[in-house]
């Protein structure tokens, strides 16, 4: 009679136990679905943070952005770029092969994104790579814009000339004051 007794208040312990852990359970999962609703309002979150960083980094009124396209590669293979505006070096790069394969497919490049104060400036930007014949060539081209209050976007473009078999340098203006 012990035994059944015993076995009765083991088998009664195990049949209690049983809807906790299908409750264990729900709240296991209840807690996997807040935390993933935790994560993505946290990446919302991180998401409107940059964009409010980037508008007050780089506000609109004193953006300046260069960007590089190449449309060359028979004249001129490009190395590095050297980036001045009113004398004074603000960026430089150095080439991959890689980026270079990019820039040969179409791809444009920023090569600089800052701040500046309205008003007339110079952009200087020296080229070096290897022109024709394979000689070691460095050019630098000068760009005088006036920036207003809103941003201004330069492209730097690099072509080939077939007229004078040289590579041919300049500045396209996106947007922003010429």
């Amino acid at each position: 009679m012990r035994f059944q007794f015993v076995i009765s208040v083991v088998l009664s312990m195990m049949l209690l136990a049983v809807p906790s852990q299908s409750t264990a359970a729900t709240t296991e999962q209840s807690a996997q679905q807040q935390l993933e609703q935790l994560k993505q309002q946290a990446i919302a979150l991180n998401r409107e943070l940059f964009i409010l960083e980037e508008e007050l980094l780089f506000p609109p009124q004193t953006q300046l952005a260069v960007f590089v396209s190449v449309d060359a590669g028979h004249f001129f293979r490009l190395d590095s770029i050297q980036l001045k505006l009113n004398d004074d070096a603000i960026g430089a790069h150095l080439y991959t092969e890689n980026e270079l394969a990019g820039l040969a497919r179409g791809a444009v490049q920023p090569l600089y994104k800052g701040n500046i104060r309205a008003g007339e400036h110079t952009l200087t930007v020296v080229f070096v790579g290897k022109g024709p014949a394979d000689k070691d060539y460095r050019r630098a081209i000068s760009h005088r814009f006036t920036k207003a209050d809103e941003a201004m976007l330069l492209e730097l473009k690099i072509t080939d000339s077939s007229a004078n078999y040289q590579p041919d340098f300049s500045v396209e203006v996106w947007s922003g004051n010429e």
